[in-house]
């Protein structure tokens, strides 16, 4: 399945690019994160809840940054498990300057097995995307909280 989706954020280029990196502001932007550690450099682990449809299940998420060219361009590759069946994606995000602010564009080649191997890939593809959606919209907002504190934190 492939998957391609855009984000325009309020923010400039290069915040967008220091905070997708962080932990915390990556763990409080994905939906239904029951935990999220980086355990080395560009490693990520943590748990996420599923319920879409028919999926409703806790997916053991790994995520690995392979590639990278700051500040416009990553290469992730996640693996998601569960009792339901597993997911494999190699993704691409590519950030750009866009009219004083950042666009973001994923592009996604996902492969699932198991159970939801079953479920019909509009009704995935549909899903992904929303979940996708909901988590660059979370990201913003964590981004202009941690900026904002940030600066908080500077004045005092």
């Amino acid at each position: 399945m492939k998957i391609e989706y855009n984000h325009a954020f309020g923010l400039p280029r290069n915040l967008v690019w220091k905070w997708l990196k962080d932990e915390t502001v990556l763990k409080n932007s994905i939906p239904n994160c029951k935990s999220f550690v980086e355990t080395s450099s560009g490693v990520y682990r943590g748990e996420i809840d599923i319920r879409i449809g028919p999926i409703n299940d806790v997916f053991a998420i790994d995520i690995r940054r392979l590639e990278e060219k700051n500040p416009s361009f990553y290469r992730l590759k996640i693996t998601a498990k569960s009792k339901l069946g597993n997911i494999q994606a190699q993704s691409d995000l590519f950030l750009r300057d866009w009219q004083g602010a950042c666009k973001l564009t994923i592009k996604a080649d996902v492969v699932i097995t198991g159970t939801m191997e079953v479920t019909p890939d509009r009704l995935l593809n549909g899903a992904a995307i929303k979940v996708i959606e909901n988590l660059f919209q979370n990201l913003e907002k964590e981004i202009k909280k941690a900026v904002y504190q940030s600066r908080k934190k500077f004045r005092t």
